[in-house]
């Protein structure tokens, strides 16, 4: 059995704790720049978005043929007439976590105040399209799933711990 396969685990929760964390720092972005109207582009701070998917998966039933293992049965008719079937492919495993930031596109927040530096003739203040509500739900939702994949972890780690002591 080969010793990286033995960590899958681990790769797949410390995938999901780097794009957590990824998200959580974008977060933190848009809510600091939630008043700035003016950036290095010239315009007001636009909102970044992080997107989560999975990447690439292989079969359960690939996944264990690779790893050249016997699998020992007591009876051999148990594992007789198995093959690689539509139900065994979608059950999947391995893979990464891809997560990607993007800008959000959406438009600026207008507001009367022609005392402000950035105000245009008529008044106006384009401002940033951060709604700090939506930031604080986005900001729960990752530090969820961040404690989500500590606990898939420390699982992990205790399992791997009690197989050593077999």
């Amino acid at each position: 059995m080969k010793i990286d396969k033995f960590f899958a685990g681990f790769n797949i929760s410390a995938m999901g704790l780097t794009a957590q964390r990824k998200r959580m720092n974008a977060i933190a972005s848009n809510m600091a720049n939630a008043e700035t109207t003016k950036t290095e582009d010239g315009g007001p701070y636009r909102r970044k978005i992080v997107t989560v998917k999975a990447g690439a998966q292989q079969s359960f039933s690939s996944a264990m043929s690779s790893m050249n293992v016997e699998l020992a049965t007591t009876n051999e008719q148990h594992m007789s007439g198995f093959s690689e079937s539509p139900a065994a492919e979608a059950t999947t495993t391995g893979g990464s976590v891809q997560s990607t930031e993007v800008t959000d596109n959406s438009p600026f927040k207008i507001i009367y105040d022609p005392g402000h530096p950035d105000a245009d003739k008529s008044g106006y203040v384009k401002m940033p399209n951060v709604n700090i509500v939506t930031e604080m739900v986005d900001m729960i939702s990752a530090t969820r799933s961040y404690e989500a994949n500590v606990t898939a972890i420390d699982g992990a780690k205790t399992m791997a711990k009690d197989a050593l002591e077999i």
